[in-house]
């Protein structure tokens, strides 16, 4: 008799999706800022350089990369596996999710959407909901690019 092949696993991501690192990327960009900084002092600021880029920008560009994990487009490999693509499956009907995403693009945080769902009589549940499946607060993780950098 026969046997059947067992069932394929649901997979969030493609198997071919490239893997990208956050921390790899983060690290050319704040060597690219290291190297615009430096030509505009005329000198090399070193880590002062990326030391200043990881202040000024690391959050933003983690947001930003984080957006690209939930919304299936990169899959970094820092972030949550089972996150990647969750916006192409969940709340896709949702006319919230697109403004609640810019709010958090723009470096908004979760009281701050509460408060504009509040101002703009919206539903709060809903809100509420959004925000606990994207749980922005859990998907901070640590700029290690300065250990990283120090040693080139």
């Amino acid at each position: 008799m026969p046997q059947c092949p067992p069932p394929v696993p649901h997979v969030s991501r493609p198997i071919s999706a490239e893997r990208h690192s956050v921390h790899d990327h983060g690290a050319v960009e704040a060597k690219r800022h290291r190297w615009i900084e430096s030509e505009k002092a005329g000198r090399d600021l070193g880590m002062a350089a990326i030391r200043g880029w990881i202040r000024m920008h690391w959050n933003g560009f983690l947001r930003a990369r984080w957006m690209e994990h939930l919304q299936g487009r990169t899959f970094w490999i820092e972030l949550d596996h089972d996150d990647f693509g969750l916006l192409r499956d969940a709340f896709k009907t949702s006319p919230l999710i697109d403004p609640i995403l810019g709010l958090l693009k723009d470096g908004q945080e979760n009281l701050d959407v509460l408060n504009w769902a509040i101002d703009a009589s919206l539903p709060i549940d809903h809100v509420f909901e959004i925000l606990e499946a994207l749980d922005i607060n859990s998907r901070r993780i640590e700029c290690k690019l300065e250990d990283r950098l120090s040693f080139e």
